[in-house]
Order: structure tokens, then sequence, then C-alpha cells
């Protein structure tokens, strides 16, 4: 089989009940167009593996984790193993809908686009502990960042394929796709798509997950505004609490002209452990993000381990399957 004209990448987690519906519609929608279909199973503990297994057609590879590595490195291992000219992104319960895919796909191709990104216009979450903290998290990030979509939290996505292999996914930042991918030069739309509820199996999301996406956005802010120049970022908070802390000491230098005992006031001491230790802990976790970077681009490492993969053959029920162990062999069927 040669390059396809569309990979779909699908991450599934303890989707047992939703593999068959799932590949059904997916094969079913993308009939007319040449297409492959990458799975990644991010160490289910239920029976997803043997679904997909017993489902899966010639088109499609399963990529099986060795554990549990969360979203975005799920979503990276499948751009990875995507060979075709145009990669796409859909979540595996059902919610998303692979019949709009085509039209995403066309719109692409005949309008130039980067990237579609889906927008849900009819979303089929719970009000509260959902659409509202979404709504709120949008509302943030757009205004942020400068990118403008509706809607971040829509997995279902198109790409070219030199943009989605480009964006350097890692930690937690599915989310903030659409940024990595604007400081690439990206061009990109959004459309109405549709969404369905959840009828099998549990989300795997909730409000825990807002300060990590607070704290993704200190992040990506860093990454979009002053990762070239971050003098301009840290040199100005240097500047800034430098100058305080003369006009601190100058007046606690008056105060002891006057004969006042300035030695120990709790505020003076409360202000520098907060000022300093704030500045060391933001500037901490950012270096150390540089350096996770660095060391997994520059030695052409994974973020991620890969189990097995399995490709499925003819016969999609009831079918055998190839397994492909080691990275050598992982890296040949890529390269197909």
């Amino acid at each position: 089989m040669g390059k396809p004209l569309l990979s779909v990448v699908i991450t599934v987690y303890n989707e047992q009940e939703n593999i068959k519906p799932l590949l059904d519609q997916t094969y079913a929608a993308l009939t007319a167009i040449d297409y492959e279909v990458i799975l990644i199973e991010d160490g289910s503990t239920d029976g997803t593996v043997p679904e997909v297994k017993k489902y899966a057609n010639e088109r499609t590879k399963l990529i099986i984790f060795n554990r549990n590595y969360g979203q975005t490195t799920a979503l990276a291992a499948g751009i990875d193993m995507a060979t075709g000219t145009f990669i796409a992104t859909m979540d595996g319960d059902l919610q998303n809908d692979p019949t709009d895919l085509p039209m995403m796909l066309s719109k692409a191709i005949d309008e130039d686009w980067d990237v579609v990104a889906g927008r849900r216009a009819n979303r089929k979450d719970g009000f509260v502990l959902r659409k509202i903290p979404s709504k709120i998290a949008n509302w943030v990030i757009r205004n942020t960042t400068k990118v403008y979509l509706n809607d971040y939290g829509c997995t279902l996505r198109v790409y070219k394929a030199e943009i989605a292999q480009g964006m350097g996914l890692y930690g937690e930042l599915h989310r903030f796709i659409p940024v990595l991918a604007k400081q690439q030069g990206a061009r990109m739309t959004e459309v109405d798509v549709k969404h369905h509820p959840r009828i099998h199996g549990e989300s795997k999301y909730g409000l825990s997950r807002t300060f990590k996406v607070m704290a993704d956005l200190i992040l990506m802010l860093f990454f979009q505004k002053y990762f070239q120049r971050p003098i301009h970022l840290f040199g100005g908070i240097g500047l800034m609490a430098f100058l305080i802390g003369v006009l601190i000491n100058f007046y606690l230098l008056i105060l002891k002209f006057m004969g006042e005992d300035i030695w120990g006031r709790p505020i003076m001491i409360l202000g520098f452990i907060l000022l300093i230790g704030g500045i060391q802990f933001i500037t901490t976790g950012i270096i150390a993000e540089i350096i996770v970077r660095t060391y997994f681009e520059s030695q052409n490492k994974k973020t991620y381990t890969v189990k097995s993969v399995f490709v499925g053959e003819q016969s999609a029920v009831g079918s055998g399957y190839i397994s492909v162990t080691s990275q050598q062999e992982i890296e040949k069927e890529k390269s197909k």
C-alpha cells in the first residue's frame, strides 16, 4: 500500500464497548478516500486491544503502549507513525463523528488550509462540569494567545502532515495544538462538526484538569512570545524586582536615619520570600521544560515506549494480525 491521502489518528483508553462501532463508522465514512487508521492504545485495562484486533481491517494499525502516558503523548505517537499527506485526529469515545472527516479534508484541499479545526456546534456534554469550564478555558486561551478559535477542546481536526509532525507535542499540550500550529505559520479555519453524547465508558476529563490547563497556558505564552528572546521576560522581571528592592531599601534606610528599628519586620521578610520564591519557581519550571525538550529532540528520543504494533489483515472480522515489536521494524512499517 502506497502513501495514503489521509491518516486518521485515534486515541483509545478503556474503550472496549466503543471499538466496533468506532471502526465500523470510520471505515464507512472513508470509503471514497485513500486512508489509513492508526489507533493508539494508551495502557487500557479492559478488553480494548482484543476488540481492535478482532475488527481492524488491513488499513489499520494499533500502537500499544506499555502503560498509560496520556492523550498528548498518544497523539504524538500516532502522528509520528502517520504516513498520509494529511493527518486527522479524533477521540475514540464516539463523541466525534467520522462522517465529518471527508468534508474537513475537502475544505483543507480545496481552500489550501493547513489546519481545519472542528467546532462542536451542539455539544452533548454536561453543562456545569464540562461546558462552563470549557467556555472559560477557551475564552482565556483565545484572548491570551491571540489564536482565535472557538473550541480548543475539540480533538477532531485535519492537518497537513508537515504541520502536525512539526508541532513537538509534550506533556499535556493537546489542548494547545492550534497554538503550536500557529507558531509554525499555519493557516487555520474552523468548521461546525457533529457531537454525540457518550454512550459507553466514562469520561477521562474532570475539573482537576483546570489547573493543569492554566499551568500549560503559562508555558504556551512563554514559547509563543519569549522563546527566542527570554531576556525580554526575565530581564524585565529582574529589573522590576531590582527597582522595587532599591525603593524598599531606600525607604528603610530613611527610617533607619530617623532612628527607627527596621530589622525583622514581618512585611519586609514576607515580601522578599514571595518575590524571590515566585521568580525562582516560575523560571525553574520553564527552564526544566526547555531541558526536557532538548533532551528528547537532540537525541531523537521519544517520550513513550511502544510495546508492540499490530496491522490488520485483509479480512476485518476475525482476522489475524501481524506483530511488529522492534523499533527497526516500526520504522520500516512507517517508511512503507
